[in-house]
C-alpha cells in the first residue's frame, strides 16, 4: 500500500486534522468577513475615494501587522513541540515570551507608522480626499496594534496546544463584534470611514482580553511551573527569535508584495484600486479557509516531530495536503461561476464593478496557484523551518519583480499576472525545499 493510500485511509488522521482544521476555517473566515462587511457598508457611500480610503488605509494597517505575525507563527511551532513532549513549563514561557515580544513591538511600530504612513501615501499620489480620509482611518487603527499582536501570540499558542476552539472563540468575538459595531458606526451614527476604525478598535481590544481569559483554563492541562530566571537569560530567547527573525524578513516580504500592488493600483485610479480591494477580498477568503488546513498541518506536525513520530508526521502532511488541493478547487469553482455576485455584493458603484468584472479570471486561477504555498507554510511552521520559508519568499519577490516591471505596459493586467507568477514561484521554492529536507531526513531535531 504506497503512504498516500496509508494515510488517506486512516480516519484517525482526518478526525485530528478537522477537529482542528474546521474551527479554524470558521474562525478564519470570520477575517475576510470583516473585510467584506467594511467594503460593504463603506461601498455603498456615494463616492469612489471612500472605499478606496479603506482599502489603502486597512492595507497599511495589514502591512504593519502582517509583518508581525511571526508572532503567532514562531509561538505554534514552538508550542506544538512543546506540548508533543508534554513540557507545561516551556509551554508557559512561550505564552509569556510570546506576549512580551507582542507589546515591545506594538509600541515601537506606533511610533514608526505615521511616519511610515507618509512615505506610502506620497508613494501612491492620491487625490485629496483619497489621502485624508485615508490618514484620518489608519490614524485610528493604530490604537488596535497592541491588542492584535496580542492576539497573534494568544491564537499561535493555542494551536499549538491542539486548542482550536479557544482561537475560534476570540477570532469569531472580534470579527463579528468589528462586523457589527461597523454597520452600526458608519450607517447608523454616520461616522463614515472613521467609524469603520474605531470598530476595529474596540473589537481587537475585546478579542485580546478574552484570550487572556482563556489561557488560565487551558493551562491547567499542563502541570509545570514558569521558569522566571530563565527570562532573563539570552540563550531562553534565542531559538524563539531566530525563528521569528526568518519569518519577519519572509512576511515583510510578502507585505511589500501587497503593498506595491496597492501602489501600482493607486497609480492607475480611484476605480483601480478599489476594485483590485473587491478581488482582494477574494483571496482573503480563499488564505484564511486553506489556512485552517494549514493551522492543523502546524499543530499536528509540530506535535509528531517533537513526539518524534514519523508515521504521524506523513499521515498529517498527506490528508491535510489533500484535503488543501480539494479546497483549492471548489474555489476556483466558486469564483469561476459566481465572481460577478461576489463583486456586486461588495460595492453598487459602476465603476468600481465593470474595472472588477475584467479582473475576474485572475481571482478564479488564484487558489490553483496559492494553495501549494499555504499548505507547505503548514508544515514549515510546525517544524520551526523558517529559515527556508524566508529564502523561499525572497526567491519569488526576487524573481517576481522583474516580471512586473516587464508586464508594466499591460496595465493592470501585468498587475496580476505578476502576482500569480510571485505565488507559483513560492509553492515551488518550498516545495524543493520540503523535498531536499524529507531526502536528508532532516525534520525531526538531533537528540542532544
Amino acid at each position: 500500500m504506497s503512504s498516500i493510500q496509508d494515510a488517506w485511509r486512516h480516519q484517525p488522521t482526518h478526525r485530528k486534522v478537522w477537529a482542528l482544521a474546521l474551527p479554524m476555517i470558521l474562525s478564519n473566515l470570520s477575517i475576510p468577513l470583516v473585510s467584506l462587511v467594511d467594503s460593504a457598508v463603506v461601498g455603498h457611500l456615494p463616492h469612489a475615494h471612500q472605499l478606496g480610503a479603506v482599502a489603502v488605509g486597512g492595507m497599511l494597517y495589514t502591512l504593519i501587522a502582517g509583518t508581525l505575525g511571526f508572532l503567532r507563527m514562531g509561538t505554534t511551532g514552538f508550542a506544538a513541540q512543546a506540548a508533543g513532549r508534554k513540557d507545561g513549563g516551556a509551554l508557559r514561557q512561550i505564552l509569556l515570551q510570546g506576549l512580551l515580544l507582542a507589546l515591545g513591538l506594538a509600541l515601537l511600530l506606533g511610533l514608526l507608522a505615521v511616519p511610515f504612513s507618509d512615505f506610502a501615501l506620497s508613494l501612491m499620489n492620491p487625490s485629496s480626499q483619497l489621502d485624508q480620509l485615508t490618514r484620518e482611518f489608519f490614524h485610528t487603527r493604530l490604537f488596535g496594534l497592541p491588542a492584535t499582536l496580542a492576539n497573534y501570540a494568544l491564537i499561535g499558542w493555542f494551536l499549538g496546544n491542539q486548542n482550536a476552539r479557544a482561537p475560534l472563540a476570540i477570532m469569531l468575538t472580534t470579527n463579528l463584534l468589528n462586523a457589527g459595531l461597523s454597520l452600526w458606526f458608519v450607517l447608523g451614527l454616520e461616522w463614515g470611514v472613521p467609524g469603520a476604525a474605531r470598530a476595529a478598535v474596540l473589537a481587537e481590544w475585546s478579542g485580546a482580553l478574552l484570550g487572556l481569559a482563556l489561557s488560565r483554563g487551558a493551562l491547567r492541562r499542563y502541570a509545570g511551573r514558569l521558569n522566571w530566571p530563565a527570562l532573563h537569560q539570552w540563550a531562553s530567547w534565542r531559538p524563539l527569535l531566530a525563528v521569528n527573525r526568518d519569518i519577519f524578513i519572509r512576511s515583510l516580504a510578502l507585505q511589500a508584495v501587497f503593498f506595491l500592488l496597492t501602489v501600482q493600483g493607486a497609480r492607475l485610479g480611484d476605480a483601480t484600486v478599489a476594485a483590485n480591494a473587491l478581488l482582494l477580498n477574494g483571496l482573503l477568503i480563499i488564505s484564511y479557509a486553506l489556512d485552517g488546513l494549514a493551522h492543523a498541518m502546524e499543530a499536528l506536525c509540530g506535535h509528531a516531530i517533537g513526539a518524534r513520530d514519523r508515521l504521524a508526521l506523513r499521515r498529517s502532511l498527506l490528508v491535510a495536503g489533500l484535503w488543501s488541493l480539494l479546497g483549492s478547487l471548489g474555489f476556483a469553482l466558486l469564483f469561476g461561476l459566481g465572481g460577478r455576485l461576489f463583486i456586486d455584493l461588495q460595492s453598487d458603484i459602476a465603476d468600481v464593478r465593470r474595472v472588477a468584472y475584467v479582473y475576474l479570471p485572475y481571482l478564479a486561477a488564484l487558489p490553483l496557484v496559492a494553495v501549494w504555498s499555504f499548505m507547505l507554510d503548514g508544515l514549515f511552521i510546525g517544524a520551526t523551518r523558517a529559515r527556508e520559508m524566508r529564502d523561499a519568499m525572497l526567491i519569488a519577490v526576487a524573481l517576481a519583480l522583474p516580471i512586473g516591471w516587464l508586464l508594466q505596459g499591460l496595465g493592470n493586467h501585468g498587475l496580476w499576472l505578476a502576482f500569480l507568477c510571485f505565488m507559483l514561484i513560492r509553492g515551488l521554492s518550498l516545495g524543493s525545499f520540503a523535498w531536499r529536507l524529507s531526502r536528508d531526513d532532516a525534520w525531526f531535531p538531533r537528540p542532544r
